[in-house]
């Protein structure tokens, strides 16, 4: 059996803000807007990879946000081709890095806070040769 990666599902506040940051500054594409049981959602294809966003079922308590550490989610993976454009553009629409670009062994990275604090990293893979 083998298993490969399908989605990211993240529960927010605020869907349109949510949709806008994905679709403007990630330069995802909306596929479809949907329910996700009696929850509103959509999902988006973020160069293949998907994700889903939906608001807080009305059965459904939510607990703490992403500001904090928590088991379990902890945060989004992004690989860029240049981190320092993606850092200029990104700090430039307002997101907030917390760690600016960084070298460690075979990559650059760097992460800031998204809408309602979900946390991405940004990844540039380093050639052997830099």
């Amino acid at each position: 059996m083998s298993f490969r990666f399908h989605h990211v599902h993240i529960i927010c506040k605020d869907l349109e803000k949510m949709i806008g940051f994905f679709t403007e500054d990630l330069k995802a594409r909306l596929v479809r807007r949907k329910k996700f049981g009696t929850a509103d959602g959509a999902s988006l294809d973020l160069q293949g990879a998907t994700i889903n966003l939906r608001v807080a079922r009305t059965d459904e308590r939510m607990e703490g946000d992403a500001s904090r550490s928590v088991y379990g989610y902890n945060h989004i993976g992004l690989e860029v081709d240049d981190l320092e454009a993606a850092h200029t553009d990104l700090s430039a629409r307002g997101c907030s890095f917390f760690m600016p670009p960084t070298d460690i062994p075979d990559l650059r990275i760097a992460f800031f806070r998204g809408p309602e604090d979900i946390v991405i990293e940004l990844v540039q893979r380093m050639d052997a040769g830099s």
